[in-house]
């Protein structure tokens, strides 16, 4: 409601400045064609505001200091050029400050897009940091976007964070998906399906990470990945059970899709009964195995017999591992 209003006091406010242009005692030219000149200014500039809704503050103060920045270099090069090309026949001196000017200017707004990451700029009563406090960002891996779950976690909305892409995760993702083993080449598009699902959805933050940090150089995916959650101060996400463990080494939290899953299925304790699906044999004499609709594996004792038949079975023991959850049960009763 607050920004109606401030959208309707502006466009009064520029109402009120065409009709003051017109009504100056020099104004020369089409009345009408001044106050609707101004009026598509003022509408189109809200326009762009209501279209443009994800406006980002460290985006906006990079554009602000670079411009900022950039004049006051303009002053210094205009100062220093002032003696050798102000009164230099042949030579436009003003256009020269005017070039100057826009060049130094996108230099300096450019720097600090690039770098805004990276530098921690504090004036009284306002911090622009790398991070602050409130949500940190989560840097995905490449077997969690070719797993494909985690589009499914983001859009249930328990998860709002910024989503960071690795250029060089991308990468290795366009490789997979280039390679001429006929998997390899269906997980790679599956991955890239999954990001471009991502990218689609407007409530889901993802940014492609472009830069490269100098301690990355040398380093495999895994250790690059760790690097750059560690510096961002961010949350890595994964499946991969060998990265999980150099992320812990290294102190760098790790959001572990695999644990979400088995913390979500069903609690069976010791006693509980159930019914279960035999469907191959197990590992020792007697072991049938069967499977929840979860992908649980239920192992049986006496089961063998009853391969392809539905049995109800009684919980022995429940073995969790980051791999996932088996459990251990005995046969009650004679296939249904």
């Amino acid at each position: 409601m607050a920004l109606w209003i401030l959208r309707a006091i502006f466009l009064i406010a520029a109402a009120g400045l065409g009709v003051s242009l017109i009504n100056e005692k020099d104004f020369q030219g089409s009345p009408w064609g001044v106050f609707i000149g101004v009026m598509a200014i003022a509408i189109s500039s809200v326009i762009l505001d209501i279209v443009i809704k994800r406006k980002r503050i460290d985006t906006i103060s990079c554009v602000y200091f670079g411009i900022v920045i950039g004049l006051v270099l303009t002053f210094v090069v205009r100062a220093a050029l002032t003696p050798l090309l102000a009164e230099r026949k042949g030579v436009d001196f003003e256009a020269v400050v005017l070039v100057s000017g826009i060049t130094l200017c996108y230099i300096c707004i450019s720097f600090l897009m690039q770098t805004k990451d990276d530098f921690r700029f504090i004036i009284p009563y306002v911090e622009f940091a790398r991070e602050v406090k409130g949500l940190k960002p989560y840097v995905l891996d490449t077997s969690v976007v070719i797993d494909g779950r985690i589009a499914d976690v983001i859009e249930t909305n328990i998860l709002d964070n910024q989503l960071i892409m690795p250029r060089f995760v991308l990468n290795e993702l366009q490789n997979i998906a280039d390679s001429s083993d006929r998997l390899r080449r269906s997980r790679g598009r599956r991955g890239l399906d999954v990001l471009n699902r991502l990218r689609s959805n407007r409530n889901v933050d993802l940014k492609i990470y472009d830069r490269t940090l100098p301690e990355m150089a040398g380093q495999p995916v895994d250790m690059k990945l760790v690097i750059l959650a560690k510096r961002l101060e961010g949350k890595l996400i994964t499946g991969d059970y060998n990265l999980n463990k150099v992320a812990s080494i290294h102190n760098v939290p790790v959001i572990n899709l695999n644990d979400i899953a088995n913390a979500l299925k069903p609690l069976f304790l010791p006693g509980e009964e159930f019914e279960v699906r035999i469907v191959k044999r197990g590992e020792e004499d007697g072991q049938g195995v069967g499977y929840l609709e979860d992908g649980t594996m239920v192992v049986v004792e006496g089961g063998r017999d009853h391969i392809n038949n539905a049995v109800k079975v009684s919980v022995t023991s429940v073995l969790q591992t980051s791999a996932g959850r088996m459990i251990f049960s005995k046969c009650e009763e004679n296939a249904a």
